[in-house]
């Protein structure tokens, strides 16, 4: 008796819906991006060469094109920051990015349906969505630099 492997990987079944041919790459691709959310081509690159040793650069490369084109995969590039990679959940999110670390976190949208903001002009623009960043200091960010303050406040005093 044989059994469909598209039952038990869920890349091949969602590049199936896509209409894209399921390749190795693309599936290890999706699989690096189910594991590490917001990361950019570099860390996905080494990611699946854990699976695909002998991977290159440019067929990542396609395949986050691929993926992003066909809207499985969402491209986020916050200001003065390469771009990174999350799976697309069609949940209208928007993200925290930390000033320090550049770490990007989830977060939902405040109103809950997109495109979240409404234009007075839309320019003759159908608007189906709006990317929202919001910036800040990560809790680490914070302490160190708390710490970093104390330490130079405590260096002045002697």
């Amino acid at each position: 008796m044989s059994t469909d492997t598209a039952d038990h990987h869920p890349e091949r079944t969602l590049l199936r819906h896509a209409g894209l041919r399921v390749t190795r790459p693309r599936v290890a691709v999706l699989s690096a991006l189910r594991d590490h959310q917001h990361s950019d081509a570099a860390t996905i690159l080494e990611a699946v060469r854990e699976q695909i040793p002998a991977v290159s650069h440019q067929a990542v490369y396609d395949c986050l094109h691929a993926l992003t084109q066909a809207g499985l995969v969402r491209s986020l590039q916050p200001a003065g920051s390469s771009a990174r990679y999350e799976l697309r959940r069609h949940d209208n999110h928007h993200h925290l990015v930390c000033r320090g670390c550049s770490q990007l976190v989830d977060v939902p949208c405040s109103t809950g349906v997109a495109p979240c903001l409404h234009l007075e002009d839309n320019h003759g623009y159908l608007v189906d969505e709006a990317e929202i960043y919001y910036w800040g200091l990560c809790p680490d960010c914070r302490a160190e630099n708390a710490r970093a303050t104390t330490a130079t406040s405590s260096s002045r005093v002697t």
